[in-house]
């Protein structure tokens, strides 16, 4: 392969082999006489982290005032990595995530930064989440917080825990303080609220968030907010209880929910940013195969290389790719990081969509679904109902169900072929719903190696990476593999890099770097 490649034109910026990323006039008005050259990134991977990147770089004023252009290069031909909303008739599906946190307000900024704040929908209120065990669907304690009580009432009538099970709980009001080293959620839920806590409640609703084991996840890397409450409290239910308590200040430019989606399904944000990225050059469909690092320069230059033989050149780079791809790409530049970051563990998944008729289903479906408690005889790890989380995803006359299936320890499931994992999930519904009918319609959707695990020590991991990267300047890594899997995380550290190399390339050597080339 030639590490020149070829040249060709996208839209107002030029991408060549020789030159890289550059323009054929002062793109955006920034005052740069024709042909002077701009300080450049590239962005891999055209995920929510990757185009928060993009978007951060087209909209930031001081990127804007010192010209920074951009591409961003997805392999896949559509933008949104795991966010995918379809129509399958009347009804909408979402094939990845479904909805983001409310509590995290990155999210629901951007929505409204890009005109979508009056789509924003909450979950409805005060429906419940169903808990599978025993052959039955029991309602989730209210106000408990991933097997915590926040209301201890709720907690002492539920049929989930027996009176012995509820006294081990109630010992976290007399245990001391842990050691407050990192150890997993699961080890710190048990040592203070008991096997059930974890087994029943919180057990199998992080599961739903990370396809993980509770016992095998960091608690510093998914809920570093249960460290603080035991230092701080002692007990876990005293901080539940205190926090409960304190006011929280209402907003007035979003539904009062837990969870928010788009009227339109979350690809209407995807829509909405790709459109929004102004001159950044959109590369689908092309995948990214080697990175160089360019000799004889007082600031940081790299060469991207794509499978079809172009290259471009750019002062800096953010890598929004699974941790096991960027492992690959950064293996010439900082093998030591690109060894860490393989060692990010990943899962795999999958998910059945069902319709049924409505009149076939004897089930209210008066909640937003239920999770399997563990050590459960079913296949699936937990179920929406579409139907009745969120309104208008499909007609009056039609249940619309998502059942998802693979996690951490039991991936195999995922990788039936779709015919098995259609029965699988029918069989699962069957047992604990009683659902006999026939679907209208299966639709099924496989992500392999998707959802990164955060073992215990993984913030160290990344602090380890970091100092890696220290020879390799202008690197910044974004993406579910790093500092949170949700949405609202993704979108923050997509800005966050952004931002990062804004300051790099409008830093005096860069300054002087570009002047010399300019000169």
């Amino acid at each position: 392969m030639s590490d020149r490649g070829q040249t060709f034109q996208l839209g107002d910026g030029r991408l060549s082999g020789g030159e890289g990323l550059s323009t054929d006039g002062a793109l955006g008005g920034d005052g740069r006489a024709p042909g002077e050259r701009r300080p450049r990134v590239i962005i891999i991977g055209g995920g929510i982290a990757g185009l928060s990147a993009a978007y951060t770089l087209a909209t930031d004023q001081r990127a804007r005032a010192l010209g920074i252009a951009s591409a961003l290069i997805e392999e896949d031909h559509q933008l949104g990595g795991k966010i995918r909303t379809e129509r399958i008739g009347d009804c909408l599906i979402e094939n990845g995530p479904d909805s983001f946190l409310a509590t995290k307000p990155w999210a629901a900024e951007l929505c409204w930064a890009l005109g979508l704040g009056d789509r924003l929908v909450g979950t409805r209120p005060g429906q419940p989440v169903y808990v599978a065990w025993k052959d039955r669907l029991h309602p989730l304690p209210d106000g408990a917080m991933f097997g915590i009580p926040t209301r201890l009432g709720p907690v002492a009538r539920s049929r989930l825990f027996s009176p012995v099970e509820k006294l081990r709980m109630a010992m976290d009001l007399v245990l001391p303080r842990g050691r407050g080293a990192d150890e997993s959620i699961g080890g710190l839920l048990r040592r203070r609220l008991g096997d059930a806590a974890v087994d029943r409640l919180a057990g199998p609703l992080l599961g739903g968030i990370y396809a993980g084991d509770a016992d095998t996840l960091s608690v510093r890397a998914t809920f570093p907010k249960l460290v603080e409450w035991e230092a701080q409290y002692r007990s876990l239910i005293l901080a539940a209880l205190a926090r409960r308590r304190q006011p929280t200040a209402p907003s007035s430019r979003a539904p009062s929910a837990m969870f928010l989606s788009l009227a339109g399904g979350l690809g209407e944000m995807i829509d909405r940013l790709a459109a929004s990225l102004g001159e950044t050059a959109i590369l689908t469909g092309r995948r990214v195969t080697r990175l160089i690092q360019q000799p004889g320069r007082s600031t940081c230059c790299y060469g991207v290389l794509l499978e079809d033989g172009t290259r471009l050149d750019a002062d800096a780079l953010v890598l929004g790719t699974p941790a096991y791809v960027t492992a690959r790409l950064l293996e010439p530049l900082a093998p030591s990081a690109a060894g860490r970051l393989r060692n990010i563990p990943y899962v795999s998944t999958a998910a059945v969509t069902l319709a049924y008729r409505r009149q076939d289903i004897r089930h209210p479906l008066d909640g937003n679904g239920f999770v399997v408690a563990h050590g459960e005889p079913l296949n699936i790890t937990a179920c929406t109902w579409i139907s009745s989380k969120w309104p208008y995803r499909a007609p009056a006359d039609i249940a619309l169900l998502r059942c998802f299936l693979g996690a951490a320890g039991s991936e195999a499931v995922a990788e039936e072929d779709d015919h098995r994992l259609g029965d699988l999930a029918r069989a699962d519904l069957r047992a604990i719903m009683g659902i006999d009918a026939t679907p209208v319609f299966v639709s099924v959707t496989r992500w392999p190696a998707a959802m990164p695990q955060y073992p215990p020590g993984h913030l160290e991991r990344l602090e380890a990476v970091e100092r890696d990267l220290q020879g390799a300047p202008g690197i910044v890594l974004a993406g579910a593999g790093y500092r949170g899997i949700g949405i609202p995380d993704c979108i923050r550290q997509g800005a966050e890099a952004a931002r990062r190399l804004t300051e790099l390339l409008g830093s005096e050597d860069h300054t002087k770097e570009l002047s010399r080339l300019n000169s």
